[in-house]
């Protein structure tokens, strides 16, 4: 039995660095481009890519993050978060990949559905005003699993 093409993603948003959020955008807009359905759940720290006025300066996890190839210690400094976000965007850069901005922009653009977690909203004292313009709704996680009936889900 051949497996059936996907047809829609839904992907879970959690984390709110650049390469918590990285993942979850280049797998929805990869996702549009072939023609998916794709719907963007942001919770908890995710939401960072999403506030307007945070989105634009998510950094690196610098500490605890075996990837980084440097000691715990030295990723604790003061600016090294700072210093990995400036270095991995001069790299995206590099291979055209957008701004966290951009990037939500175009998804929502080619027709993504982007979402905020109703629980970590109110958890966070946050406010439909607070998120950018390409944010759809506040919703629950009921709401969630309505809107992925049928997709595979994404966990990142």
């Amino acid at each position: 039995m051949a497996n059936e093409p996907i047809q829609k993603v839904s992907i879970i948003v959690s984390k709110g660095s650049l390469e918590g959020v990285y993942p979850a955008l280049i797998m929805a807009n990869g996702a549009r481009a072939e023609g998916i359905e794709a719907t963007l759940f942001f919770t908890f720290f995710g939401m960072e890519a999403i506030i307007n006025k945070r989105m634009d300066h998510l950094r690196v996890s610098t500490v605890g993050n075996p990837a980084m190839h440097i000691p715990t210690l030295l990723g604790a400094l003061p600016g090294m978060s700072s210093l990995a976000a400036v270095i991995m965007e001069r790299r995206m850069e590099k291979l055209d990949i957008p701004p966290v901005r951009e990037f939500i922009e175009m998804i929502s653009d080619s027709g993504a559905e982007i979402y905020a977690c109703k629980a970590s909203v109110d958890m966070f004292g946050l406010k439909a005003e607070d998120f950018c313009k390409q944010v759809q709704g506040i919703i629950t996680v009921g709401d969630f699993y309505a809107k992925s009936a049928g997709a595979s889900i994404i966990f990142t």
